[in-house]
């Protein structure tokens, strides 16, 4: 039988093959692996409000890909058809964090994979990937990185500032530095050796010193 012949019999054999074990087992394996993703998405969120539904979506996204796998896999037909229904969609939501999609990818890949029957690489590969965002993530969390803002009224208090900042940080680099008529505001990028936060105190305490304040920083940018 030639390819022509095999390719001609794909599409006249229009008999989609269903297997309930199958199924069953893949959307659990898909619903266990999601609330993994979900799980190492909420220990590495490092936002101030966490989103619950983007968990849940996490979830639901890894479950819906892997029967859409399912579907296309048993007929060519069918496969092609899906191709063009995906085609006309658009997700126009923001993501503001990149790694929301990473995670996003994640959960469609262990769909995919799952989807394919290919079991034992969509547990190693989620174990793994979930392994590595943790440790990377929590170490980038625990560097102690900030932004100090700090409101001056003359050169002389600048001074004594940058004397308790330099004692008191680990690194510090002054970002930016504005001068209105008789204030100065200073915004400093610092990195602390521990989770101590007195030398901010010393700072508001010091004459010339109109305010000081201690922004965490996740290393991202954030632009007006």
């Amino acid at each position: 039988m030639s390819f022509k012949d095999i390719f001609k019999n794909s599409f006249l054999d229009s008999t989609v093959q269903f297997s309930l074990i199958d199924t069953l087992i893949a959307l659990a394996l898909a619903f266990g692996l999601g609330m993994l993703i979900s799980l190492v998405y909420k220990k590495t969120y490092l936002g101030v409000m966490y989103s619950k539904t983007f968990g849940v979506s996490l979830v639901a996204m890894t479950m819906i890909s892997t029967f859409i796998i399912l579907a296309v896999t048993s007929n060519v037909v069918l496969s092609l058809g899906m191709v063009g229904a995906l085609s006309i969609v658009r997700f126009r939501s923001a993501v503001k964090d990149p790694l929301d999609i990473v995670y996003l990818f994640w959960a469609v890949g262990v769909g995919i994979v799952l989807g394919a029957k290919m079991y034992p690489l969509a547990l190693i590969g989620s174990v793994i990937v979930g392994a590595v965002l943790l440790v990377f993530v929590k170490t980038k969390e625990s560097a102690g990185e900030y932004i100090l803002v700090l409101s001056l009224t003359d050169e002389s208090a600048e001074k004594r500032a940058e004397e308790i900042v330099v004692s008191g940080t680990k690194k510090s680099i002054v970002k930016t530095k504005t001068v209105i008529r008789d204030m100065i505001e200073l915004t400093y990028e610092v990195s602390l050796s521990g989770s101590s936060t007195e030398f901010v105190n010393k700072l508001s305490a010091a004459e010339g010193v109109e305010k000081a304040v201690l922004v965490s920083y996740n290393g991202d940018y954030m632009g007006a």
